[in-house]
């Protein structure tokens, strides 16, 4: 079902996106908006059910993630012209293995997040929507300079993604157990017999469930969705998982992040920084925060005591939040959600580094209107299956961590 607005719009912007899961969105009766220009899902009817499929530990929700760009590097220089362009050390990206790398300016600040995934000589680099552009032109700026090759696959492919409890037990019943026995880091070449090209398969987590991401031709996309929704799945968009990723911790660029961050303040450097690898552009200002000090300020959690979003104090992004004596701005909310796993308003929100402290009390203004005190919380504000098993806050806990 295409909302009215998103109608007039692409009446007058041929420039919208559809992604080869389109029409199967539609059959499914889905509602879509345009985001990031993309139409996306947004909900199959009941956004909190498809939430629930995904957190509610009994099943699994399926997610149409085309609209992130795809670009294939390759060439005998690949290794070395990326390893001067990103965060993480590509040198040490085995075959069938993926890693989380950041895209730094000179100054250190992040154009775009990324994940790489190797297979035999050929990097595929899957990055949001909004960075896909500036991605892609960091990366074709080096074309000329030897033997590296790009390749914008975004529109012949598509991504699908499985989170939730269930989506191990869901994958190996439509894919195979090749896809289903994939552990983290690694990469599964996935065939679906003859006559269909194989699959890359990922484990990986949108939402701090359990979860898998399939890429896949465009022309196959729609067999593949079909085959994991007939194993169990349940189809679940963009509106849920906006409050997964909240819950989760997960930045969205151009929400979240943007080049006015340095990488630090927004990436998970344990995850995707290197502080052994050569130099990269922007090493120096990176190296010399991790190893003299540390950012002025961080993207961190944040929870509020009242009830719903829709409550007339409830904050929106942008608001201002300020030290517990409301004299000094410490720091701006980014994005808010109502969380049905802690029955409270949560955010994320980037907060100055001598108030990020777990538990920290702060205030929440509209400028000068006092809206709501606001606790800081360590992320992911839900602890979900995919870090079960460290210490912290389980799935069914009611107060943020700690």
């Amino acid at each position: 079902m295409m909302d009215a607005r998103v109608e007039d719009k692409l009446s007058g912007e041929a420039t919208v996106r559809r992604s080869a899961l389109f029409e199967a969105h539609e059959r499914g009766g889905a509602s879509v908006r345009e985001q990031d220009g993309w139409l996306v899902p947004a909900a199959y009817g009941d956004a909190r059910s498809e939430y629930e499929a995904v957190r509610g530990g009994a099943g699994a929700g399926v997610f149409d993630l085309s609209a992130r760009g795809r670009v294939e590097v390759s060439g005998a220089e690949a290794i070395q012209f990326l390893n001067g362009m990103v965060t993480n050390d590509v040198a040490k990206l085995a075959d069938g293995a993926w890693m989380h790398v950041a895209f730094p300016n000179v100054q250190g600040r992040l154009l775009a997040s990324a994940r790489v995934v190797r297979h035999a000589d050929v990097f595929l680099f899957d990055t949001e929507a909004s960075t896909h552009a500036a991605l892609l032109k960091t990366l074709e700026r080096f074309t000329l300079a030897g033997d590296f090759r790009v390749r914008d696959t975004t529109a012949e492919t598509a991504l699908i993604s499985l989170q939730g409890a269930r989506a191990q037990e869901i994958i190996g019943a439509a894919l195979g157990q090749e896809a289903a026995r994939v552990e983290r880091g690694r990469v599964a070449v996935i065939s679906r017999g003859e006559g269909h090209q194989p699959l890359l398969g990922i484990r990986a987590t949108h939402t701090a469930e359990d979860g898998f991401d399939v890429f896949i031709s465009a022309s196959a996309a729609a067999s593949v969705w079909d085959a994991l929704v007939g194993a169990g799945a349940s189809p679940a968009g963009f509106d849920a998982l906006e409050i997964l990723r909240v819950e989760a911790g997960v930045p969205r660029y151009g929400v979240d992040a943007s080049d006015a961050n340095v990488v630090l303040e927004v990436v998970d450097e344990t995850e995707a920084v290197s502080y052994t690898k050569g130099c990269y552009v922007g090493q120096e200002i990176i190296a010399r925060i991790h190893w003299r000090g540390h950012v002025a300020k961080k993207l961190t959690g944040l929870v509020f005591d009242h009830p719903g979003a829709g409550s007339s104090t409830a904050p929106a992004p942008g608001a201002s939040v300020k030290s517990l004596d409301g004299a000094r701005e410490v720091g701006r909310i980014t994005s808010v959600v109502s969380s049905p796993r802690l029955e409270r308003v949560v955010a994320l929100g980037l907060v100055r580094h001598e108030h990020l402290a777990p538990g920290t009390e702060l205030k929440v203004f509209d400028e000068e209107e006092f809206l709501c005190a606001a606790r800081v919380a360590e992320l992911p504000l839900v602890r979900g299956g995919w870090s079960a098993g460290d210490a912290g806050m389980g799935m069914d806990d009611k107060e943020p961590r700690p």
